[in-house]
């Protein structure tokens, strides 16, 4: 797959995202956060099985690449069900716009993230994260001085967002994409629906009421848009995947705006645009190195 079409996918899957927060705090209007988590992500897993039941698979590997998939499913699901649940309960007390630009600081804490795996952190980086933290600061600190708890909610959120990216650029070039993802969805949807059990009544008038909103996060934002990432992040490296993915802000903004009648004041909107800055220059030198790469690899190829 070539690098534009990896980046198409990447930019779809961050457009179903963006309006999936439309969706998710409509939905629980009639259900609670697990419950709706729980019945989109099993959604997402049945929506999944033709198209692994149409690719197959070669008999003498499945055995082997069952258990290793199955492994690496439950981990990247255990962190997508904390990552989930914090977006989803977040989103009780703040605003779709809000929600999605706040998650987004994945863009920042991935490359972070990366020190821990021996990667270089750039000046720029760190820049970029100043400048993120300060929009942040605008965007969720009133004037007494406190994050609003679905903010900080959904800051808890982007921390485990990133560690999600981190484990799904790694398993992604080990395992098949599509068992990977329907493992992941299954292990989020039991844990969530386990929790909805405990915690939430389940009625049938509630899902009912929901049912467009649990049919947009079940199909588009899980069995489409995470099966596109795990197959656009093969052919991307994760800071890159991260900077086109973090434009799902842009969607949710927009989508929350026209559907929702949310409006961003002066302060937050200012605080908006620092964040995306920051976001933009935390990647700025990775986008550099893969336009150089991309250059010295045509001039080679025309000098051969």
């Amino acid at each position: 797959m070539s690098t534009l079409k990896s980046n198409m996918l990447l930019l779809l899957a961050a457009a179903i995202w963006g309006f999936a927060f439309v969706a998710q705090r409509v939905g629980m209007e009639h259900v609670g956060p697990f419950t709706f988590n729980g019945v989109r992500f099993a959604l997402g897993s049945l929506s999944l099985i033709p198209l692994i039941l149409y690719s197959g698979s070669k008999p003498q590997q499945t055995s082997h690449r069952l258990k290793e998939v199955s492994w690496a499913g439950v981990l990247a699901g255990a962190v997508l069900f904390s990552a989930a649940s914090l977006q989803q309960i977040g989103l009780i007390y703040t605003t779709a716009g809000k929600a999605a630009f706040i998650t987004c600081l994945y863009i920042v804490i991935v490359p972070i993230l990366g020190i821990f795996l021996k990667q270089y952190v750039s000046t720029g980086t760190w820049f970029g994260c100043v400048l993120a933290v300060v929009g942040l600061y605008l965007l969720c600190v009133k004037e007494s001085f406190f994050i609003a708890y679905g903010d900080l909610l959904q800051l808890g959120g982007a921390l485990f967002w990133s560690v999600h990216i981190l484990l799904i650029d790694y398993f992604a070039q080990r395992v098949d994409a599509l068992k990977l993802s329907l493992f992941q969805f299954i292990t989020c949807a039991v844990l969530s629906l386990g929790t909805a059990f405990w915690l939430e009544t389940i009625t049938l008038d509630g899902l009912t009421g929901a049912l467009i909103p649990i049919l947009y996060g079940g199909i588009c934002s899980v069995g489409i848009a995470y099966t596109l990432q795990v197959i656009g992040q093969k052919y991307s490296p994760p800071s890159h995947a991260a900077l086109i993915l973090s434009m799902e802000t842009v969607f949710a903004a927009v989508g929350g705006f026209l559907i929702l009648g949310e409006i961003l004041g002066l302060q937050e909107i200012i605080g908006c645009v620092l964040m995306l800055t920051g976001m933009l220059l935390t990647q700025l030198q990775s986008i550099q190195s893969a336009v150089q790469v991309k250059v010295g690899e045509e001039f080679n190829g025309k000098g051969g």
